[in-house]
C-alpha cells in the first residue's frame, strides 16, 4: 500500500502533522455520509422528497405527519447508526493497532460477545428492560476486556497474537454460556434475547441516541490524543519507551477506550458484526495513511453501517433483515476475501 506524504501546519508554537490525501479521503467520507443520511431519512414505507427532509430539519415543515416521521422515527435511527458505526470503526482501529493483527477487532476477540452475555443475563434471568439491558452490556463488555487483558499479560507486555488468541478463547467460552442461557430459559425471553442478539436499528429513539452520543464524545478526545502513541507502539515496546511512551499504560488506556466504544455501540444497537473489522482496513487502504487511522476509521464505520442499513431496507421480496445480520452476511464475504488475499493474517 502506498502511503500518503505528510505536511506540517504551524500556528505559532504549535505544529500539527497532517496528510493531504487522508484529509481529502475524510472529506469524501463526510460527503458520502451526508448523501446516505438524506437517503435514509427519505426512504421507508412513507417516501419523502429531498425538499420535505430539508424543510423538516431546518424547522420549516408544514406537515405534522412528515415532521413526526422524520424527527421521532427516522432521525434517531440515523443518528444511532452514525454513533454506533463511528464507535465500532474507531474501536476496531485501536484493537488492530494494539494486537498488530488484521483480525484484532472486538467482535473477533470476544469483547462484543462479553457485552452480549451481560444483556442476555438481564433478559433471561432478571427480565430487565432496555435501560438495564444496555447498562449490563456496557459493564459486561468492560469486565470481559479486563479478563482478556489480565490473561494476555506476558511479562510486562500485553498485545500481539497472544491477545487475539486469548480473546478468541474467552469469546468462545462466553458464546457457549450465552447458548446455555438461551436454551434453558423461557421461550418468550429467549425470543426477546435472540432479537436483541441480531442487532437492530429498529425502534431506536432519542433515549438510545443521547447516551451513545455522550459516551462517544467523552471517549473520542482520548482516542485522538493518544493516536500518536499508538503509532510509536507499532514499532515495538522498546522503541516506544525510548521515545518517551509508557507502553503498558498507553496500551491499557487505549484498550479501555476501545472497550468503552464497543460497549456503547452494543448497548445502543446490539451486537453488530464486522464493521469494526472492515472499517480500519478500508480506511488504511483507501486513505493511504501510515498512521493509525483513528478518525478516518470512525468515518468509514459510519458509512459502512449506514450503507448496510440502506441495503437491508431495499432487499428484494421485502426481506427486512436486522442490521446485525446484514453486516454479518456482507462481512463474512469480506473476511473470506481478507484471509485469502493477506499473507500476514
Amino acid at each position: 500500500m502506498k502511503t500518503a506524504p505528510a505536511s506540517v501546519c504551524r500556528l505559532g508554537q504549535l505544529s500539527v502533522r497532517w496528510h493531504p490525501r487522508v484529509a481529502v479521503f475524510c472529506g469524501l467520507l463526510i460527503l458520502v455520509l451526508a448523501v446516505l443520511t438524506v437517503l435514509l431519512l427519505s426512504s421507508g414505507s412513507l417516501s419523502l422528497s429531498l425538499k420535505d427532509v430539508v424543510a423538516t430539519l431546518i424547522g420549516q415543515s408544514d406537515d405534522a405527519k412528515v415532521e413526526r416521521v422524520i424527527l421521532r422515527i427516522r432521525l434517531p435511527r440515523v443518528l444511532t447508526a452514525i454513533l454506533v458505526g463511528g464507535a465500532l470503526g474507531m474501536s476496531g482501529s485501536i484493537f488492530q493497532s494494539i494486537s498488530r493483527n488484521a483480525l484484532g477487532s472486538p467482535d473477533i476477540i470476544g469483547f462484543t460477545t462479553g457485552a452480549a452475555t451481560g444483556a442476555i443475563v438481564q433478559i433471561m434471568l432478571l427480565d430487565a428492560g432496555p435501560l438495564e439491558t444496555s447498562a449490563a452490556a456496557v459493564v459486561s463488555g468492560v469486565l470481559t476486556a479486563v479478563m482478556v487483558f489480565l490473561l494476555a499479560r506476558k511479562g510486562r507486555s500485553t498485545g500481539g497474537y497472544h491477545l487475539v488468541l486469548i480473546g478468541i478463547g474467552v469469546g468462545a467460552t462466553l458464546s457457549g454460556i450465552n447458548t446455555i442461557l438461551l436454551v434453558r430459559g423461557d421461550l418468550d425471553q429467549a425470543a426477546s434475547a435472540q432479537l436483541w442478539l441480531a442487532g437492530s436499528l429498529n425502534t431506536r429513539t432519542w433515549a438510545h441516541v443521547v447516551p451513545a452520543a455522550i459516551g462517544f464524545v467523552l471517549v473520542l478526545p482520548v482516542a485522538i490524543a493518544h493516536a500518536r502513541s499508538l503509532n510509536l507502539l507499532e514499532m515495538g515496546d522498546d522503541a516506544a519507551r525510548q521515545l518517551g511512551v509508557d507502553a503498558e499504560r498507553t496500551r491499557l488506556l487505549m484498550i479501555m477506550a476501545a472497550v468503552g466504544l464497543t460497549s456503547i455501540a452494543t448497548a445502543a444497537a446490539g451486537p453488530i458484526a464486522f464493521v469494526a473489522l472492515a472499517a480500519p482496513q478500508l480506511a488504511r487502504r483507501l486513505g493511504g495513511s501510515p498512521d493509525v487511522p483513528v478518525l478516518s476509521s470512525a468515518l468509514m464505520g459510519m458509512v459502512l453501517l449506514m450503507a448496510a442499513d440502506l441495503f437491508s431496507q431495499h432487499l428484494p421480496l421485502e426481506i427486512h433483515m436486522p442490521i446485525g445480520l446484514t453486516t454479518g452476511f456482507l462481512g463474512g464475504f469480506y473476511l473470506l476475501w481478507l484471509l485469502v488475499q493477506s499473507k500476514s493474517v
